[in-house]
Formats: structure tokens, sequence, C-alpha cells
């Protein structure tokens, strides 16, 4: 059974703003039926896959969780934009999975950030900054050590004792950051649809991390 089905059915239909029941008449099947697709106790046949895609204006792809693009787009390094600096990579496998990560995660910084300013909630942008500079300061550190001659008298901290340090910083960061969260007040939803619809450009990007870090998420469950 697809399991990603009726995560996205139920999502769905809350995006419309719509109850079960109301979903279930304008999808012509039993509410009862509904609810066994969207709590994964049954799979639909063909023909409800493609008129709930039409009546929600996705792709069947979608539905199912193989694309995290409504239209069904597959997301490449060509498809995102470019950030300030941007680098080619000669043709090499290995480097063209580095430049698209790389835009995945510049893109999605973009929308995260202008999220954060929408939302007007200081004390979550502190924390979140503050968790993504950290976040930034460990990647560039662990690049640096790869090179052996480097010197790591350039940084105040020697590196296994900052490795601990940032460790400790971020999970604090992460609690202040989910409290500040609780405590202010955001004016819209966050949606899928809303994140499409402001960012239609870099929205690929961060459904791409959602669904690609989630899988490697579930692998520790």
């Amino acid at each position: 059974m697809n399991k990603d089905f009726p995560r996205v059915m139920k999502m769905l239909r809350k995006e419309r703003g719509l109850r079960q029941k109301e979903a279930a008449e304008q999808l012509g099947v039993a509410q009862a039926l509904l609810s066994h697709y969207e709590n994964g106790k049954r799979e639909c046949g063909l023909d409800f896959l493609v008129s709930a895609a039409n009546f929600y204006g996705v792709s069947v792809d979608y539905i199912l969780g193989r694309t995290n693009s409504r239209n069904g787009t597959v997301v490449s390094s060509e498809t995102l934009p470019e950030s300030a600096v941007s680098e080619g990579y000669s043709g090499d496998p290995e480097g063209a999975g580095t430049l698209l990560r790389k835009k995945l995660i510049t893109n999605s910084l973009e929308i995260v950030f202008s999220l954060l300013i929408k939302a007007k909630n200081t004390k979550l942008a502190k924390f979140v900054a503050s968790y993504l500079m950290t976040a930034v300061y460990r990647a560039y550190r662990m690049v640096f050590s790869a090179g052996a001659e480097n010197d790591e008298n350039c940084f105040a901290i020697p590196a296994d004792e900052a490795a601990d340090i940032c460790a400790a910083k971020m999970s604090l960061d992460d609690v202040k950051a989910r409290s500040a969260a609780r405590d202010g007040s955001v004016d819209e939803k966050i949606t899928n649809l809303r994140i499409e619809q402001e960012y239609p450009r870099q929205s690929a990007a961060i459904f791409s991390v959602v669904t690609n870090v989630e899988k490697d998420l579930q692998k520790f469950n």
C-alpha cells in the first residue's frame, strides 16, 4: 500500500478547507470510503485517483508521493534558480549532485527567511538564524578539515571541542525556536499550496528537501 497517498489526500482536503463529508460528495464517493482512503485502510482504484487529481488540481504522481511538485515536474538543477555564487561541474556526476543539493538548500533558505520576515516573530527569527549559522559554521569546518595542510589555528576553538559545543548549541536553539513559535502569532497559515503560489520558482526545492530528509529520518524509526 502506498504510504504517501493517505497523507497527501488528507492534506489536500484540509488545504481546501473541506470537511470529509463535503469532499466525499464532490468526489462522488461515500464518506466512509474516503475516510478509509485518508487513513490508509483501503487502496483506491485508478478512476478515483484520476478524479482526485483533477479535483484538487494536482498530478497523480503528486498524490502518490512520487514527486514533491504539484504539477508533476521533476526537480533538477536546471529547474531551480541560481544563487549568487555558482560553479559548474564539467560533466562529473558527483559534482552535478552537489550542485543540485546546493540549489535545493539555498532556494529553501530563501523561503524560510521570507516566511520568518512575514511572521514578524523576532525571537523565532533570532533562534532559527542562530541554528542555521551554527550549522553553516559546522559545515565549513568539516570541509576545512578535509584539507590535511589547512591550518586549524585560524579557528579559536579546536575542531573536536567545536563539534561538541555546536551540537549542544543547535539543540538549545532548536528548543528556543520551538518555544518562540508557540508563543508568537502568525497572520497566515502555511500550506503547501500557499508556498507554491508565493514562491513558484523555489517551492520545488523546499518540497524536495522535506521529502528527502523525511525519508532519511524514517530510517531511524
